[in-house]
Order: structure tokens, then C-alpha cells, then sequence
């Protein structure tokens, strides 16, 4: 037998450390001082050596203890946590979820989105926020997060969810006012309308990349930058500006010719999407089941415009 293979043992041993003492200990498990005593013995002897250095006036862990210390705690919390996982499997999802999704998204494909899960699963509740300012929401008390774009905060779990296809567009009006563009320095004199935020793509710049994998960075002066894609897309179709657009936004304006695609020949970089949450090792059976559910959904809604 190994030191590993009674997990009582090492959870002893991690109570002792924690608490300071073995009587203490004992306490805090509700087992008699002798009991947890022998625990910490027979885990020695099974490791061949002293975890603990004990006197009269202090106890202390030794060095060996304290990388057995380490190993026991993560081992006991994914034991712990596959026995949630185990728990929760057999019994009906519930309780609340706090979302957050960027504005656009939200509305058009997250809302969706959650309505079917909250069909499929009637004992959960859902509170979604929509921002585009998403900075400090997990820390504000969010479970999830659906966002597009950089994710910069190294303290959150981040699961690809598909990739969003942008392209530049423009009305036919405003197409018509200007000489064919055959390359990006074409476009320089031409208005333009962007959006605003770091996350998403810049609002002063636009890289695009051609087929021969060329790339050329435009700087441009949008006269009007707004939050908003959807508001970005309604200047866009009145003729204000060219812009860079989602394929999920203007797919129908495509197709329906109220939009169209200039340099095709050419495109921005696709923009990543991402499920993100905090990376704490245990998470509520609803928020694991509504993370698998969200990467699924959204990367086979995605899929459609590729």
C-alpha cells in the first residue's frame, strides 16, 4: 500500500497541518486525538519517512511533509470535486447563472442562446448583462462571460467558441461616389464608420490581409465611432462610411444588396470568441453544463457563415 491509496490518511494529515495540532484537528473532523494519531502514524510508516517533527512546545512539517502537503491538498480537491460532479450528475440542474455578452452578440445570438437552455433545463434562472466594457464583471460576481476579441486578464479560463469573420462593407450609395478600389490605398479617401473599444478591433486602424497573404495596415479618421456594431451597421447602410462588419450582422444586407463588399479580395482578421470564467477548480454543476452548451451552440452558429 501507498501513501496515496487511503485518501483518510492524507486528509488526516492535511487537517493536522491546517489546524496546527492533532488535538485540534481531531476536532475539526470529529474523531477522538488516539484515532487521528494513528492515522498520521500509518501514513509515516507508509511513506517511509517523518512528515511531521513534533516537540513539546511546537510541531512543525518537514520537507518531505511539505511536498506530501501539496500533492494531498490538489489530490483531495479533484477527489472532492469528481464527487460533486458525481452528485449533481444525478439530480435536475438549478439555480441561478449570471451572464455577461458584449451588446450585439448578446442580443442577437447569446439571447437565443440562453432561452434554449433555459428551456431545456426549467430550474435554472438566468440574469444577463450587456456591456462593452466587460473589464471587471467576474470580479463583480458573473459566473460567465461570452466575449469577442483579446481576452487580457490571465486570471480567467477562456474556452474558444469559433472564430467571427469580418469584412468591409459599404452601402451602394456611398460605393458609387468613389472609383473602383483595386487595393487598400484606394480606401484612404473614403469616409469611414468604427467602432469603439481596444477588444474588439481598433476604431484608428485597419489591418487586412489578402489572398497572397499580404497584409497592409490603413490608418483612418472614422467621422463616426459608436459602441455599438448594430449602430455601426445602420451609418453604414444610410451611406455614411465603409466599415468593418460581422458576418452574423450583415449576412441578410449581403444578400439582399443593401450592403456590399468591398475588396473582397481582401479581409480583416477574424476575431476569436471565448466562453470565459474564473479559474477556481470547482464550478456549480449549472455553470459547467451552461459553458458546454455555449462553446457548442456558438461554434456551430459561427459555422454557418464560414
Amino acid at each position: 500500500m501507498t501513501a496515496f491509496e487511503d485518501l483518510s490518511l492524507l486528509r488526516a494529515f492535511v487537517c493536522i497541518v491546517e489546524c496546527g495540532s492533532i488535538s485540534a484537528g481531531a476536532r475539526r473532523l470529529k474523531v477522538s486525538q488516539p484515532t487521528l494519531s494513528r492515522q498520521l502514524r500509518a501514513l509515516e510508516e507508509h511513506s517511509g519517512v517523518a512528515l511531521l517533527r513534533r516537540d513539546t512546545h511546537a510541531m512543525c512539517v518537514t520537507p518531505t511533509g511539505q511536498r506530501l502537503l501539496t500533492d494531498a491538498r490538489n489530490l483531495l480537491a479533484h477527489a472532492d470535486e469528481a464527487d460533486l460532479r458525481l452528485r449533481e450528475d444525478q439530480m435536475e440542474l438549478s439555480g441561478h447563472l449570471r451572464l455577461f455578452a458584449t451588446i450585439d452578440w448578446g442580443q442577437w445570438t447569446v439571447t437565443p442562446m440562453v432561452s434554449s437552455f433555459l428551456q431545456l433545463h426549467p430550474k435554472v434562472t438566468v440574469e444577463l448583462a450587456l456591456t462593452n466594457r466587460p473589464l471587471h464583471m467576474l470580479r463583480e460576481g458573473c459566473d460567465i462571460g461570452i466575449l469577442p476579441g483579446k481576452i487580457a486578464d490571465e486570471s480567467v479560463v477562456a474556452r474558444p467558441a469559433g472564430a467571427i469573420v469580418l469584412h468591409l462593407a459599404a452601402a451602394p450609395s456611398l460605393v458609387k461616389k468613389y472609383p473602383l478600389a483595386k487595393k487598400p490605398d484606394d480606401l484612404k479617401s473614403w469616409p469611414w464608420v468604427s467602432i469603439s473599444g481596444f477588444q474588439f478591433w481598433s476604431s484608428k486602424e485597419v489591418t487586412l490581409f489578402s489572398r497572397r497573404d499580404t497584409e497592409q495596415t490603413l490608418r483612418i479618421s472614422p467621422i463616426l465611432i459608436s459602441e455599438g456594431l448594430t449602430s455601426i451597421r445602420e451609418a453604414a447602410l444610410t451611406g455614411l462610411g465603409l466599415a468593418v462588419l460581422p458576418d452574423w450582422l450583415i449576412a441578410e444586407d449581403l444578400r439582399a444588396r443593401r450592403l456590399v463588399r468591398v475588396l473582397p479580395q481582401w479581409k480583416a482578421k477574424d476575431v476569436p470568441l471565448h466562453v470565459v470564467y474564473a479559474g477556481q477548480r470547482l464550478l456549480p454543476a449549472r455553470v459547467s453544463a451552461f459553458i458546454d452548451f455555449s462553446v457548442a451552440y456558438m461554434t456551430k452558429e459561427l459555422a454557418r457563415y464560414t
